[in-house]
């Protein structure tokens, strides 16, 4: 037979050394969620979106022809109804729109209706998903831009709910 070497089993690092570690990664992890909060906390957004450097001349253009007037935003009424494929499922669509400039309460009634009427088109696959959302939502501004002859900048959905 062979002869064997008895081996002695090795040794991970000692208790001691193994403990160190463990401080020494908990406190960097401690220092980095410190640093983090810091950070964040100092980053708040500001109270209103400044105006681009390249469209300051245009924003006061506007101003100056038009004072008091600016963007208006408008809710409209929910939009309820059921969508056309499945049949059996319903919609329920909260959204108000930006307007340029203020517009007669009859220009939101339209969209109103216009938007029903669109929505009444849709099939489930349409909206599914988060580009099926986008693609929604552009289709919606469309409209409405069009239905009030470019006076309508953004439709914003507040509620959206299938049934």
């Amino acid at each position: 037979m062979a002869n064997v070497e008895q081996v002695q089993p090795r040794k991970g690092p000692s208790l001691a050394i193994q403990g160190a570690m463990l401080l020494v990664v908990t406190a960097a992890a401690i220092g980095m969620g410190w640093m983090s909060g810091g950070y964040l906390k100092g980053v708040d957004a500001p109270p209103s979106v400044p105006v681009a450097p390249e469209n300051e001349g245009k924003v006061a253009q506007a101003a100056a022809q038009q004072p008091g007037t600016g963007p208006t935003l408008v809710a409209l009424a929910p939009i309820t109804t059921n969508i056309a494929s499945p049949a059996d499922t319903w919609i329920r669509m909260e959204v108000s729109v930006v307007y340029d400039t203020p517009q007669p309460p009859t220009m939101a009634e339209d969209i109103q209706q216009d938007l029903l009427a669109f929505v009444r088109t849709l099939k489930m696959h349409q909206i599914e998903g988060a580009s099926g959302y986008q693609h929604l939502k552009a289709d919606l501004d469309e409209r409405a831009s069009i239905r009030s002859q470019g006076h309508v900048k953004q439709i914003l959905i507040r509620t959206l709910l299938l049934e």
